[in-house]
């Protein structure tokens, strides 16, 4: 049955231009025995995006040898924990860290839903964890410095990223070989950070907790960092009515309250999404710069 699923899946992804291997090897934790319902649809701006994930997948993008520099980027791609916009927040975003020399690789991570999981609060983290771990102990086969994996997350996915880096220490999947799921770097762009009533994205806490009230706190990614917490660059829209600066402000702030080293960028305009303002070379300059001031790509 998990065979067949499967190969569906790798069609699936095949046929929408997205082949990409299974991220576990076998059975999928936290997961029920369920008819896969995923769907691959086309925006009418063109992107690429996947509804009812169940069957987590991972796509890697590795740059040419003579460019590779050892740093790697997962890419969390964003979506309210309701789709997954594939294209614009995975596929082109790797492709453009392949030409920094960077190895890239896009997760299409489990969406919440309690048709499919036992638990759906932990099954992104789940595969979040599982995406770490995947690279890490790949990292020689891909030309990978095992010290230089980082995340990076978009909206909902930012939230991901954010979760991943601030609940290391507590490992929600198999892990043998104890292998450090602690990414390295997190690169945050219009991230969701807290579930909390003030400033929380409801819509992602909605389809990620559900209403269970007792977990708001443990998924408000701005009361569990500390000083082992990876350096964080953080890019977010004043003007965003989607979800507010704030959340990246009280992150950076609690980065500088613990001495982890952060970068802020707040732009005066720009919606939700950055699609017009300010434009990919802008942002993602800004992005490339600091990964210049730590050592990542030259």
């Amino acid at each position: 049955m998990l065979r067949s699923v499967l190969l569906f899946a790798c069609l699936l992804c095949c046929i929408s231009g997205f082949c990409q291997d299974p991220l576990y090897p076998g059975k999928i934790p936290n997961s029920k025995n369920v008819t896969n319902e995923e769907e691959i649809k086309t925006s009418p701006g063109g992107d690429s995006l996947a509804y009812k994930v169940s069957i987590p997948t991972i796509q890697a993008f590795l740059p040419s040898k003579d460019k590779a520099n050892g740093t790697a980027v997962i890419i969390f791609p964003g979506g309210g924990y309701h789709t997954l916009v594939l294209k614009r927040e995975g596929s082109d975003m790797a492709r453009s860290f392949n030409k920094l020399g960077v190895a890239a690789f896009v997760v299409k991570y489990r969406i919440p839903d309690d048709r499919t999981m036992d638990d759906k609060s932990i099954g992104p983290l789940q595969d979040a964890q599982q995406a770490i771990k995947t690279v890490r102990e790949n990292a020689e086969k891909w030309n990978i410095d095992p010290q230089k994996i980082g995340v990076m997350g978009f909206s909902a996915g930012g939230h991901l990223a954010a979760t991943v880096g601030t609940h290391f220490e507590e490992f929600y999947i198999d892990n043998k070989l104890n292998t450090s799921l602690k990414p390295d770097f997190m690169l945050l762009v219009y991230p969701v950070i807290s579930f909390t009533d003030s400033f929380g994205h409801t819509g992602s806490r909605k389809n990620l907790i559900g209403t269970d009230q007792n977990k708001i706190r443990l998924f408000s990614n701005e009361y569990h960092i500390s000083k082992t917490t990876p350096p964080a660059f953080l890019i977010h829209a004043g003007t965003d009515v989607v979800v507010p600066v704030a959340n990246s402000i009280v992150f950076y702030q609690n980065l500088q309250k613990f001495g982890v080293s952060g970068e802020l960028h707040v732009y005066s305009k720009g919606e939700h999404g950055f699609l017009t303002y300010p434009a990919f070379d802008e942002w993602f300059g800004r992005c490339t710069t600091w990964m210049k001031s730590k050592e990542l790509i030259r």
